[in-house]
């Protein structure tokens, strides 16, 4: 991930940055009912089952290719090119792509474990499992299309947040408004307003904020804003209109509403575009070291004065935005309410994806009971070790970079091999049993209005919230080695290095197709699973992750021999991703904010080739060891062209234009160029697939490497 380096002394901040989990997965193919990973039968039957998957899993793959392009022209076109046309049907705000699309998978996952009463009895959840089938039954129940954004618990909650001017009128009082004080109370519900809050990942999981990302179904910027028939301009102002009608809010008042948010966050913009993503301002400013004492409100609010942050930097942007709020307090006003709305709109086209989104709810507001349900039914023992296996075999590959990397010097490489050595790898979940039962039982006070969805949902809101802050509203009843509650949930489709404690995590919910099956040819599963291990391994041994020692300290190990040579050979990532252009918003991939994540991509790639090479071998020489079809039924690729397949087609996706602008706040490049990038610079893709110099994919002879 790419942190300023002005921000290297500042713990939290990189700890906010550094342990997101990074790489998600795929969907499993709708045509594929998900199931067990243990569900196999043995014997014949068990053979026969795997041939039939393989089978019917190979013409998935299939299904996304575009076979008219040529593998060396352009290997995502050829891998992705038809993914639009054959993906499953769901609804999405976001950007569809198979590594976002497993949600769709947990969510049938769910659906089945709801109904799982009997294992809830043996876990001893089944009061809890009442409650999420009670709210499922009246999510499906109720009318969602059809959004009641009228409906008095909404407009109850408004005007206890701030107000709706817009509707309220003259009773509206903006002298006794404060925008921090209602985006405390956003916040409480899962929206945010003009402050953006989330946890440090790190105990005491204080409260961090970031500038706000302004806009509904698209985040708003200087460039698409421009003008009144920008895409930008009319998804919003759709938005804003259909809340507005609800109230039966005239026409003329309407207008007037909408064209006051406008202006407002033009100016904000102002305000916003003048800062980084971690609050620090592009300029020094006068107001550097400045306090913003309407923070303590937000604090009394949100947190009732509990584990207030001592590492801020967002309190001169504050005083910047406060100036723009003062000048526009009804439009503000307007804006939060709408905000609010949004947050509990279910935002659906077609009741037909009514089920999705309700089940979607409950894995997302529950996650610590269905886990349970989950960890007992689809993850398996044999499983967890042969991932184990593999993530082995992908630390003896970096072991081996590690060594062979020519710009480390002789005193960061013995460091580097140290932290090496003490990597503490996990499959599945970590447990902390304690706050796991404490978190599920929390689930009990979770309040279910029969007669009122509204009400319901509200309350599952203010739930969740109160869910995703416990360690850190509890933090002084833990010791100070807890970690994030996260890496206590297996049923995600995650995996990541956690920098803190020095740990290669790869979550439960992540090993089923098409990451990983049992019944796959190694070379897909190195492909795939490999590929994702070898990235978060990679972040292991960054820029940011040369600030801590092998026990998780800050602690800079790199001379400046090492960092020049590490400096030199990023600028070459640097340089190559910033010369991709994105034509359907005519804007280049950001190459320094990217840099980190491309490294990782490059150096994943290239680790689990060698991984899958190293694991071959093994079983050539190795007379009992159960030899492996390394090919897909109907698919003509060799071995090694399909582990490339298998990479590229994690990150087949499809853009409208509004998610290109929401996803340039990413760490991460556009998915295809996370594809065209690493594999350009790959001498295995190229002697896989044949490519000559001066084709799309190798289009001159020196590439970029660091691991």
């Amino acid at each position: 991930m790419s942190i300023p380096k002005i921000f290297t002394n500042n713990l939290s901040s990189i700890l906010l940055w550094w342990i997101l989990f990074l790489v998600s997965v795929m969907q499993f193919p709708v045509e594929i009912r998900a199931r067990s990973l243990t569900d196999v039968t043995d014997g014949t039957d068990e053979e026969q089952s795997s041939a039939d998957y393989l089978k019917s899993y190979a013409e998935h793959m299939k299904s996304y290719m575009n076979l008219s392009v040529e593998p060396c022209d352009n290997f995502y076109e050829y891998a992705c090119g038809n993914y639009p046309l054959a993906k499953a049907d769901h609804f999405s705000l976001n950007r569809r792509n198979n590594i976002m699309d497993q949600t769709f998978t947990l969510n049938d996952i769910t659906v089945q474990l709801l109904g799982r009463t009997q294992l809830a009895e043996t876990l001893n959840v089944s009061r809890e499992l009442d409650v999420a089938q009670r709210f499922y039954n009246a999510c499906l129940g109720a009318e969602l299309v059809r959004f009641s954004a009228a409906d008095p618990a909404y407009l109850n909650l408004i005007r206890s947040s701030g107000g709706f001017p817009a509707v309220d009128g003259a009773s509206w009082n903006a002298y006794e408004f404060s925008w921090v004080n209602m985006s405390a109370h956003l916040t409480n519900y899962g929206a945010q307003g003009l402050i953006h809050e989330e946890l440090v990942a790190a105990y005491p999981f204080e409260p961090f904020f970031r500038p706000p990302k302004l806009g509904f179904d698209y985040i708003v910027d200087t460039i698409n804003l421009a003008g009144n028939d920008s895409r930008a301009f009319r998804l919003n102002d759709e938005r804003m209109r259909g809340y507005l009608k609800a109230y039966n809010v005239s026409q003329e008042r309407i207008t007037e509403v909408i064209d006051g948010v406008f202006a407002f966050w033009r100016d904000a913009l102002d305000v916003t575009e003048e800062y980084n993503d971690l609050c620090e301002s592009f300029e020094s400013t006068e107001d550097d070291e400045a306090e913003f004492p309407q923070l303590g409100n937000y604090y009394a609010i949100a947190w009732n004065g509990v584990n207030i942050t001592k590492h801020n930097e967002c309190e001169t942007f504050f005083l910047a935005l406060d100036k723009v709020c003062t000048r526009h307090p009804e439009a503000v006003a307007n804006y939060l309410a709408m905000k609010l709305l949004y947050e509990f709109d279910a935002k659906l086209t077609e009741a037909k994806y009514q089920q999705d989104y309700c089940v979607g709810l409950i894995r997302e507001s529950m996650p610590f009971l269905i886990d349970k349900l989950y960890m007992a039914e689809h993850f398996s023992e044999e499983t967890r070790l042969e991932v184990l296996a593999m993530v082995m075999e992908l630390r003896k590959s970096l072991r081996k970079s590690l060594e062979e990397a020519e710009w480390l010097d002789d005193e960061s490489r013995v460091e580097a091999l140290l932290k090496e050595s003490t990597i503490k790898s996990s499959v599945g979940s970590l447990k902390n049993e304690a706050l796991i039962d404490r978190l599920v039982r929390e689930i009990s006070s979770l309040k279910i209005v029969e007669d009122s969805f509204a009400t319901t949902k509200i309350n599952l809101a203010r739930y969740r919230i109160n869910t995703d802050r416990f360690s850190s509203l509890h933090f002084e009843e833990m010791t100070n080695d807890t970690l994030p509650q996260t890496t206590y949930l297996g049923m995600q489709v995650q995996a990541s290095y956690y920098i803190i404690d020095h740990s290669i995590n790869v979550m439960a919910g992540i090993l089923q197709p098409p990451i990983y099956h049992r019944a796959w040819p190694d070379s897909l599963k190195f492909g795939t699973l490999g590929f994702i291990v070898g990235h978060e391994l990679t972040h292991g041994f960054d820029s940011t992750s040369s600030m801590f020692d092998s026990k998780g300290n800050v602690n800079p190990w790199w001379t400046k021999n090492t960092q020049r040579g590490f400096d030199i050979r990023t600028h070459c990532f640097i340089k190559q991703y910033s010369n991709y252009t994105i034509p359907e918003i005519g804007v280049n991939v950001n190459g320094i904010k990217t840099k980190d994540e491309n490294i990782a991509d490059n150096g994943g790639l290239r680790q689990a080739f060698v991984a899958y090479q190293s694991h071959m071998k093994q079983q050539l020489e190795d007379p009992e060891q159960k030899k492996t079809i390394e090919q897909m039924p109907g698919i003509d690729l060799n071995p090694d062209q399909l582990f490339f397949l298998g990479f590229a087609q994690l990150f087949c996706s499809e853009f409208k234009e509004e998610h290109y602008y929401k996803h340039m706040t990413n760490v991460h490049a556009i998915d295809k160029y996370r594809v065209l990038g690493s594999i350009s610079n790959s001498d295995d893709f190229v002697q896989a697939y044949n490519c000559p110099l001066g084709s799309g994919m190798r289009p001159e002879n020196k590439t970029c490497r660091l691991w």
